[in-house]
């Protein structure tokens, strides 16, 4: 089984990759540290399995994971977070992921994962199933509403971030004048006037860290 791995630091790739190529018939092809680099290194090896970390830089976890899928359906998502919360699961479940490991429970859990999604199976941690339950008890299987569209989070995140236009556009391949339509729309629909409040939004959905 071909993988690619994506963490935003160095020693958790290295510790990852030490885990998983100690199993017979897993290969690790590439290893990215950001969520755009996931997405370039995916599209170009086609892994048959993707690991990829919530909390990264220029698209989170979640982000890669939804183009990923969009353009590579084949190549099946494995998103690790270190979040126990309902909305990160469900996120990673509407982006497409076959499956959502907590960190914590990775050195017993992740290798586990990755068997289970070569067969084809989903996978979620102990942690994960009871929150998907107490969410299917509350009667709220759609998980928590968000405000903004899929795109709409990936320019915030990246506006967020310090990003100029240009470099938005390079990253998520928009033209500058599209960027400049999204920032506009976001501060409509958010109802703010700059980007200091557009970065302490960012910071509350979780898809920058303070």
């Amino acid at each position: 089984m071909r993988l690619l791995i994506a963490d935003d630091h160095g020693i958790v790739r290295a510790g990852m990759r030490l885990l998983l190529e100690r199993q017979a018939g897993v290969q690790v092809v590439a290893e990215a540290a950001d969520g755009a680099e996931a997405v370039a290194l995916a599209l170009r090896h086609r892994p048959d399995l993707c690991i990829l970390d919530v909390a990264m830089p220029k698209l989170t976890g979640l982000q890669a994971t939804r183009e990923i899928r969009a353009q590579a359906p084949e190549i099946a998502v494995l998103v690790l977070s270190m979040h126990d919360d309902e909305r990160y699961l469900f996120e990673a479940l509407k982006a497409g992921a076959a499956g959502y490991v907590l960190k914590r429970e990775a050195d017993q859990d992740l290798v586990a994962a990755v068997r289970a999604v070569a067969r084809g199976e989903p996978f979620l941690t102990n942690a994960a199933e009871r929150s998907l339950v107490r969410e299917w008890m509350a009667d709220d299987a759609a998980g928590p509403a968000e405000p903004l569209t899929p795109r709409e989070q990936e320019v915030l995140k990246l506006i967020a971030e310090a990003h100029t236009n240009r470099e938005i556009g390079t990253v998520l391949h928009l033209a500058e004048k599209t960027v400049e339509s999204h920032r506009a729309n976001l501060l409509r629909k958010l109802g703010m006037r700059d980007r200091v409040q557009l970065v302490r939004y960012a910071i509350r959905r979780g898809l920058v860290e303070a």
